[in-house]
């Protein structure tokens, strides 16, 4: 029993010594060894993958009881680029030994109860080396619960503050516990991740529920071995697995593998203490982010002496691009970008002295320089605005650009005010406005990026609204609010108030231009502060002595808060008191297009619009076209997450005819965010003012009259008032305002003055018109980073992860030019029309587009990842001769015949697995991550055999290649063009939308010369307007045309439905046919197209237009012919239009017009007590079979297509050769379609379609 109680107390005192709550003894040198692993690649074998590892050896020892020393030794670095199983990792020892020489330094940290904190060391030591110090000490990061086998909590780690859940088990035989560790990565509450170039485009909360585009995984086993000291950990494993598409991950994604392993080697007594130097503290373990501004993913180059080799990169630039663009060197700018990022602030005065005197060069430096995204482009332009020695065109492009891509840091921020306040910003309006509006969406930047954001960034618009508020100055009140408008900062709307009717303290009477920008300075505010903005519109709204088109405006700011149903619902209930139908109509058509709407956005808001629209529809739903519209159409697709929508806004008013503003705007939803397009506006006050709500003789069908009567009251415009502008055109862009513009009075004079007749020597356009007949010779290029947008995060081997895009444009233009005048010019301008004008020129249009999108490791010492590179060259080149008698109303183009093969516009891409390192730039490897199975013989390479490709479309097992190249040439001209693609996938193409992107693409629009009938000099172009009598042939052609028209008549009216209505009209076609055959057809213009050889007749086509003068109809007939020897190929179409009745074509072309033939009519019916009708036919007796083919094609489609469009089908046999379609206006806001077809007639009915009121001139007698 004694024994027994013994054994009992020596377990129990033997228990209470051993802990698992991990320890390390600081008398004691531990020592580890550590591997660590990052893959990218597609998941699939055979696929060439990118992967870096590094090993070591990790001792760590004891300095006191919480501090520790980590050293590491034995470093390693190797990477790999091929395909598994193919390829082995490879040593890279010049990298190896530069992150040894920082890896040797001692590394302090603080180590209790298995928590890793205050990491310190030398200050010279690089942030990238500490974060893969931070990487391996994470190993060591644990929570050990020996109450608890599943427990969960929050803690620090190298990805932030995330959600950890673990699960313990002891081994019974060995007492060592195994602790499996799941952290939630995707939820962090303080994630250690970065977003950058992404501020204008609004997160979407709501997308998340259809997919993710990013997934990630980390889980990590610990076994812990139970010792007195503490828990002491043997082994740690940790896999950390990402998935990322840039669609929805569920259709195929890139995958990213990090795995890390630490194995305990062995534990010893402290030797001797361990001794380091001046340390300095780098945070605990959450991942610090490296500024990564020049750190550019997508290259790596040798970084020494930037200032020398910037400079030869910007001549080499400008010389090579100076004629046309060279696609092979674009991508130079992004090395030219990074060499500008890295240089200090006197390296950039160094260049623009080197670069001032070069015109080609000074440009070049100017685009280029606007990418030093901090306090040195900032300390640049202060120094050129101070010294005025850059055009005021230049500091607008430059500015606009170096604001909207700078840093929106708070010291950037402040250092950016500087420039509200310099004389030379607002030596031009244009530059102020500039500069106005970018510090705008520089304060909008800076909130997206601090939240609440502070009032003082925004507050010198502020002082400017209130400034120009008290001086009455309606040009700055607009400028003022169309810059708070960009900021979008919420604590500007108190500001706002006070320029608004209703709801300012004090009254207000402004004209509608300022309330309009106003009203529409809220808009980025709207998803900001919803609730104050709703609170603000919907009292705008209710006001109906307000302006019509400030309501409208309300109500459109009012959807962008996307207000709750409650809301909807008063909005609702307020419209049906609305006695306006101008804001009836807008609201009415706003709501229904919102109601069908598919974005994620939109999802609650459709739903109760689609309540609205119901409750509304019985009431308003037939209002016209005629009042104010607004439309928005839009389309979302889940296994791509991409979605664009296009928003149309016509605000009218019942006291002009002419619509006071027009809006359009686009959106594009990508991975979560919204980005809003290009933005279109035009304001017509003057315009508004001078039509009113009539014109006189102004009928709508469009006739000359109508134009006339619009003419006549433009004559009028020196009526309007001089301090208000005639039409103001905007431009937004990612949802900011960078460009307006009013037309005013002066200006209209200006442009009559210059180009008046009476103008004489001395004017601008005489000197201009002097210099071309000198000749000119000019030359513009652009270059432009459209995107650089980049997310960054933590890795569990401290290494960051990068997933970017960037997209750069190349644009130039290249013009030579002479002109002459004949007989010159003596005393004024008016006598250019009175000569003949030649101009002969050549150049050339091009641009190329690089889009790159790089998902990997990148860190200043080495690159890993997987990298889509596409690049899309544009050129448009052009030799002509151009000649122009204004007198003879004459105008020729002489055309170079094509001598050699180009490209137009061609399209390459592909996918590589890419591995780079600092170390060694010229060794970077780019591997197509599907191989090339083609060899330079075009022979198929597979699994080591050739294969000779049986046909053009090659099916192997997982891979798709495909080529074809399709041509059309005319033996005429002797040119051609062609259509090639080559394209190469792998795995399942159809199945994932990912893989339709990845492999190599090729697509390419090309002229091509082709063997001509005759050697070809010149092909020309002529127009002829003038008089000129009728050929003898061309008069007996036209006979015969009306004949067979008549005849054609004639057959179609036995053949057609058989209605008394029909049969009228076709009886007065035929009479107004057969009064129409006395009167004389009047040649309107003809047109040559002729190919030009020596003294050799022309070969071509020529083509006249003849108009018939008739009472009651209007006639007209084209006729196209074949122009050389033995050919009387010929293409005749007469038509014949009776208004708002019947419009009819008859076609006939081939041999003298009489090979093949088809009509098509158009009719339109309104008898007292039927519904208005329109119907179609198109009949056919004779056609080609190509022609035939291509219809049969097309009409296998139709079923497929009419279901989608939720028609019905039925099968019955109609006219042969024809098809028919009617529209019946069933109501008043909906019609019946029905379509017949040969074979069967697909049919729909009661289509919603607001129809505009029926015009008294459109009571016409035809079909029911």
């Amino acid at each position: 029993m004694r024994g027994l109680l013994l054994c009992c107390l020596v377990a129990l005192a033997t228990s209470q010594s051993v802990r698992y709550e991990l320890g390390l003894n600081p008398k004691k040198t531990y020592e580890y060894k550590y591997v660590g692993a990052v893959n990218f690649g597609l998941g699939i074998s055979n696929l060439a993958e990118s992967a870096t590892r590094i090993s070591c050896k990790i001792k760590i020892v004891g300095s006191s009881e919480k501090t520790f020393i980590l050293q590491v030794s034995d470093f390693a670095f190797e990477y790999f680029n091929g395909i598994q199983g193919r390829n082995r990792f490879n040593a890279s020892p010049k990298l190896t030994q530069r992150i040894a020489s920082q890896l040797s330094k001692p590394f302090v940290f603080d180590y209790v109860s298995g928590h890793v904190s205050n990491i310190r060391t030398s200050i010279e030591i690089s942030d990238t080396i500490v974060n893969m110090v931070r990487g391996m000490l994470g190993m060591f990061q644990v929570t050990v619960k020996t109450t608890q086998r599943i427990y969960e909590l929050e803690e620090a780690g190298i990805h932030g503050n995330c959600q950890s859940n673990y699960a313990t088990e002891v081994n019974a035989e060995t007492k060592d516990m195994t602790i499996t560790q799941v952290v939630d990565v995707n939820n962090c509450r303080e994630k250690a991740d970065i977003y950058r170039g992404m501020a204008t485009a609004v997160l979407d909360e709501d997308a998340k529920t259809r997919g993710e585009s990013i997934i990630s995984t980390l889980r990590c086993v610990y076994t812990v071995k139970p010792t007195a000291d503490g828990g002491l950990i043997t082994s740690a494993r940790g896999l950390e697995q990402q998935h990322f598409s840039p669609f929805n991950v569920r259709g195929g994604n890139f995958k990213m593998e990090a795995k890390n392993e630490l194995v305990l080697l062995s534990v010893n007594d402290t030797a001797r203490a361990v001794t380091f130097g001046s340390i300095q503290s780098r945070g605990n373990l959450v991942f610090k982010f490296v500024n990564a501004e020049a750190n550019l993913p997508i290259i790596m180059q040798n970084l020494d002496d930037p200032v020398t080799k910037a400079a030869e990169l910007i001549k080499h630039l400008a010389e090579v691009n100076r004629y046309q663009i060279d696609s092979a060197t674009s991508e130079d700018t992004i090395k030219l970008y990074q060499l500008l990022r890295v240089m200090p602030y006197e390296g950039l005065e160094v260049l623009w002295k080197q670069f001032a005197g070069n015109e080609e060069q000074r440009r070049w430096f100017l685009d280029m320089i606007v990418e030093v995204s901090d306090a040195r482009i900032l300390k640049f332009l202060e120094t050129r605005f101070q010294a005025g020695d850059v055009s005021a065109n230049e500091a607008l492009q430059t500015l606009v650009v170096a604001f909207n891509h700078l840093q929106a840091i708070p010291d950037l921020v402040e250092m950016a005010k500087m420039f509200l306040n310099m004389p030379f910003s607002k030596s031009n309006v244009y530059l102020w406005n500039t500069v106005v509006l970018s510090y705008g969406s520089l304060v909008y930047k800076h909130c997206a990026y601090y939240t609440p954001c502070p009032v003082a960034v925004v507050q010198p618009l502020l002082d400017m609204a209130v400034e120009s508020l008290r001086n009455g100055n309606q040009t700055d009140m607009v400028l003022a609010l169309k810059a708070l408008g960009n900021a979008g900062h919420p604590s500007s709307i108190k500001t706002i108030m006070r320029f608004l009717p209703g709801v300012a303290a004090t009254p207000v009477d402004l004209p509608p231009r300022v309330l309009s920008a106003a009203v529409q300075s809220m808009r980025l505010i709207a998803a900001r502060d919803p609730h104050s903005v709703q609170d603000i519109v919907m009292s705008l709204f209710l006001q109906k002595n307000l302006p019509t088109e400030i309501r409208m405006l309300a109500f459109m700011i009012l959807f962008d808060t996307k207000p709750s149903m409650a809301v909807v619902s008063i909005v609702t209930v307020h419209l049906q008191e609305e006695k306006d139908l101008h804001v009836i109509s807008f609201a009415y058509s706003y709501l229904k297009s919102l109601s069908r709407s598919s974005t994620p956005n939109n999802h609650f808001l459709s739903t109760a619009c689609n309540v609205a629209v119901k409750i509304l529809a019985p009431k308003f739903g037939r209002l016209s076209y005629h009042y104010s519209k607004a439309v928005h159409m839009d389309w979302f697709n889940e296994d791509f997450l991409i979605g664009t929508a296009t928003e149309v806004f016509m605000l009218r008013s019942a006291t002009s005819v002419f619509p006071t503003e027009i809006m359009m705007k686009g959106k594009f939803y990508f991975i979560g965010r919204i980005l809003e397009l290009m933005e279109l506006g035009i304001r017509a006050d003057g315009l508004k003012a001078l039509f009113g709500n009539r014109i006189p003789g102004f009928k709508g069908d469009l006739s000359f009259s109508d134009f006339q009567a619009i003419l006549n009251v433009l004559q009028n415009w020196e009526i309007l008032p001089d301090d208000k502008p005639i039409l103001t055109a905007y431009s937004r862009a990612s949802g900011q305002e960078w460009f307006f513009a009013d037309l005013n009075k002066e200006t209209i004079k200006n442009i009559i003055k210059v180009a008046s007749h009476s103008a004489e020597k001395g004017s601008s356009l005489w000197a201009a018109i002097e210099n071309l007949q000198r000749g000119v010779s000019w030359h513009w290029t652009k270059a432009f980073l459209i995107l650089e947008v980049r997310y960054f995060q933590a890795t569990i081997l401290g290494l960051p992860l990068e997933i970017s895009k960037y997209y750069q444009s190349i644009s130039g233009i290249t013009v030579n030019a002479t002109a002459a005048v004949n007989p010159p010019l003596t005393d004024r301008l008016g006598q250019l029309f009175t000569s003949e004008i030649s101009l002969a020129t050549d150049g050339l249009i091009g641009s190329t587009k690089d889009l790159w999108v790089y998902y990997g490791i990148n860190t200043e010492l080495f690159q890993c990842g997987s990298e889509f590179k596409a690049k899309a060259p544009l050129v448009i080149p052009w030799k002509f001769t151009a000649t122009f008698n204004a007198a003879e109303k004459k105008f020729a183009l002489d055309f170079a015949p094509c001598k050699k093969e180009f490209d137009l516009i061609s399209v390459s891409s592909n996918v590589y697995a890419v591995t780079r390192n600092i170390e060694e730039p010229d060794l970077a490897k780019r591997t197509p991550i599907i191989p090339n199975y083609f060899d330079s013989n075009g022979e198929v390479v597979q699994m080591g055999s050739p294969v000779r490709p049986a046909s053009d479309q090659l099916l192997t097992s997982n891979t798709w290649q495909q080529r074809d190249k399709m041509c059309a040439e005319s033996n005429i001209y002797g040119a051609g063009l062609c259509v090639e693609y080559k394209l190469r996938r792998e795995y399942y193409h159809e199945e994932y939308p990912l893989y339709y992107f990845l492999g190599y693409t090729h697509m390419a629009f090309k002229v091509v010369p082709a063997q001509a009938n005759k050697v070809v000099d010149k092909i020309r172009f002529e127009v002829n307007t003038g008089p000129s009598s009728l050929p003898v042939s061309s008069r007996q052609l036209l006979e015969t045309l009306s004949r067979l028209s008549e005849e054609a008549t004639q057959r179609e009216g036995l053949s057609s439905d058989s209605a008394s209505s029909v049969r009228g009209s076709h009886h007065s076609h035929h009479d107004n046919l057969m009064e129409g055959r006395n009167s004389t057809p009047e040649a309107v213009f003809n047109v040559n197209a002729f190919a030009m050889s020596g003294n050799n007749n022309p070969e071509g086509y020529n083509a006249v237009f003849y108009y018939t003068p008739e009472a009651k109809m209007r006639k007209t007939q084209l006729i196209v012919s074949q122009v050389g020897e033995d050919t009387n190929w010929k293409m005749c179409i007469d038509t014949t239009v009776k208004p708002h009745v019947e419009a009819k074509a008859n076609i006939r072309w081939g041999a003298e017009c009489q090979s093949y033939e088809m009509s098509i009519i158009s009719a339109t019916a309104h008898l007292p007590g039927a519904r208005p009708t329109i119907k179609a036919k198109i009949h056919w007796t004779r056609i080609p079979e190509n022609v035939a083919e291509v219809c049969t094609r097309f009409e296998s489609y139709i079923p497929g297509v009419a279901l989608l469009l939720d028609f019905y089908q039925k099968h019955e046999r109609n006219v042969r050769q024809e098809i028919s379609a009617s529209v019946v206006a069933s109501s008043a806001d909906s019609i019946d379609v029905k379509i017949k077809f040969p074979e069967y007639t697909v049919y729909r009915q009661a289509i919603a379609f607001p129809l505009p009121p029926v015009s008294r001139s459109f009571n016409v007698t035809t079909q029911q």
